[in-house]
Formats: structure tokens, C-alpha cells, sequence
């Protein structure tokens, strides 16, 4: 008869069988297993290290990229902009890269008649209607009502009376200084844009440092907003978009995509490097003398690098 105690020795004795296959088993594989162990470590370390060392020079090379484009700016730029007169206009997107470009501007000479800072305020759809109501009350003789767009898109609106005192508004009469300083006025009062560097007079040409899209839920209503104030101050003077890459909707790619406005408005796609603000500087020299657009940068929509100037 089988009995308890049978029971007992039986399941003793597989257990122990079992923990004998173990300890054999795990003495047999333990020199192989952790040889293999031990050479994979060795190697993703010596791999983690090389790939280490990949990023450092490729940093170091990017930083000597910027230095050489920042040691032959005045060589390439030297007088370029001599006598025009340039207003930088940044949006909030690209307002870290907006110094970059003012440096690049003064190398090749240019007269930065000032610096507008368009707050997000101003790109802000819940601020439509305050906008139109705006651009028509802070109107002026010298810039009327009368020439704004009426459609009913508060930023379009406010954009054109904007570049009609800050632009010369080619074929036009430029806005009296009273009449700029009073629009200026209403819109800096009421907090939609700030301006860093006075409005000295009137612009030839505006460069728009914009960066990437919005991302929030209005992104599609800010982004096409973007766009807007880049038309108004196209149709005023000569314009170039100094923005920060090319794609997800952002005015760059809004521009290069559209047959109309790739035209007459030039973008660079890489203005938040020295190299990128160089080649702002150049576009708009295209801009002014040749009264030509180029698309520029290192985007897969670009036409160039760099634009190819007259001797």
C-alpha cells in the first residue's frame, strides 16, 4: 500500500533531481553563456563609444561651420545693403534668431529703420474682431481705412495698415511721421506688438523672422494668420521670410508651396543658424537690386543654397 510517507520521499526526490539539473546544468552553460554575455557588452560598449565620439565631431563641425559663415560675412556681405533701408518684423516663433539677422543686416550695410515684435496676441484668433475693430480706429490720413482689406480677417486687416506706415508702399505716398508714430501707438498700447528698436522712418524692404508652425488647437488659424502678414507687407515692398524649416505649415512652406507668393516673396529655411541669417542678408539683396524671389536653404523644397548674385 502506498502511503503518506511514500508520497513524501517521492516528491523529495524529484525536487531534488530537479535542483541537481539545475546546478548541472547552469555549471555546463555558465562559462559559454557569460563568455557570449560578456563579448556583446564589450562590443555595444565599444559601439556606444564610437557613436559617442560621431556626435561630438559632428558637433564640433557644426560650430565651425557657424564660425567660418560668421568670420566671412563681412567679406561676402561688405556693403551689400549700403544705403537701404530695412525694418525687421518677428513673430514670436522665431524671435530668439531675430538678433542673428539684424547682425547680418548692419554687416552688409543696411539702415535698419527698426524692429517690430508681433506678440502672440496678435496672431491669436480669439482676437479677430478686436483687430478689425482697430486697424479702423487707429486709421490715419496719411493711411487710411479706406485702403485696408475688407474681408473680415482682423490680422489681414491690421497687417496692411501696419505695412503702410512702416513700408514706403511703392508707387504710393509714404505715411506722415505723426500718422506712423500714432498707429505704432495703438498697437503697442493695446499690447499687440512691442517695438525693441524705434521706427527711425519708412522701410524699402521688411525681412519677417518667423520658426516652425503652431502646434496648438488654433495652429491652422495662426499658421494661415502667419501668411497673411507676410502678403500685406509683400504687396507694400520688397520681402524676405527668414524662417526656421520647411515643412508642417509654417509660412515657408506655405510660400514655396504657392505658385503667387513663391514669386515675389523669398524664404530662407535655416535662419536659426549663422549660416542661414548670411543668406537672408543675400536674398534680400536679390530682393532690392534685382527685384527677384528665391526660395533658399537646406529644405528639399529650396531652389538653392544660396542665391547667385550679378557680379
Amino acid at each position: 500500500m502506498i502511503n503518506f510517507r511514500y508520497h513524501v520521499v517521492s516528491l523529495t526526490a524529484v525536487f531534488l533531481a530537479l535542483a541537481i539539473g539545475l546546478v548541472v546544468g547552469t555549471a555546463a552553460l555558465n562559462g559559454p553563456v557569460a563568455d557570449s554575455l560578456k563579448e556583446r557588452v564589450n562590443e555595444l560598449s565599444k559601439d556606444n563609444q564610437q557613436r559617442r565620439q560621431m556626435v561630438n565631431s559632428m558637433q564640433k563641425e557644426l560650430e565651425m561651420e557657424e564660425q567660418f559663415a560668421a568670420e566671412i560675412a563681412p567679406i561676402v556681405l561688405s556693403g551689400k545693403l549700403a544705403g537701404r533701408r530695412v525694418l525687421v518684423l518677428d513673430l514670436p516663433s522665431g524671435r530668439e534668431h531675430a538678433e542673428g539677422v539684424l547682425k547680418m543686416l548692419r554687416t552688409a550695410g543696411a539702415t535698419v529703420t527698426g524692429r517690430v515684435d508681433l506678440q502672440d496676441k496678435f496672431i491669436d484668433p480669439d482676437n479677430n474682431s478686436n483687430l478689425m475693430e482697430l486697424a479702423v480706429t487707429a486709421a490715419r490720413p496719411s493711411a487710411p481705412a479706406s485702403g485696408l482689406p475688407g474681408n473680415g480677417h482682423g490680422v489681414e486687416t491690421s497687417s496692411a495698415l501696419l505695412a503702410s506706415v512702416l513700408l514706403d508702399r511703392a508707387g504710393g505716398t509714404p505715411a506722415t511721421e505723426a500718422d506712423r508714430r500714432a498707429v505704432l501707438a495703438s498697437y503697442t498700447n493695446t499690447g499687440y506688438l512691442t517695438t525693441d528698436e524705434k521706427v527711425t522712418g519708412p522701410a524699402e524692404a521688411v525681412v519677417l523672422v518667423s520658426g516652425q508652425p503652431y502646434v496648438d488647437k488654433d495652429s491652422a488659424k495662426k499658421d494661415e494668420s502667419v501668411v497673411k502678414v507676410a502678403e500685406q507687407f509683400d504687396r507694400a515692398g520688397a520681402i524676405v521670410v527668414a524662417g526656421t524649416g520647411s515643412e508642417g505649415g509654417n509660412v515657408v512652406s506655405v510660400v514655396r508651396g504657392d505658385p503667387v507668393l513663391s514669386q515675389t516673396i523669398s524664404t530662407v529655411d535655416d535662419a536659426n543658424t549663422t549660416q542661414g541669417q548670411l543668406v537672408t542678408s543675400l536674398a534680400l539683396v536679390q530682393q532690392v537690386v534685382e527685384k527677384k524671389a528665391g526660395q533658399y536653404g537646406v529644405g528639399d523644397n529650396a531652389t538653392a543654397l544660396v542665391p547667385r548674385l550679378p557680379q
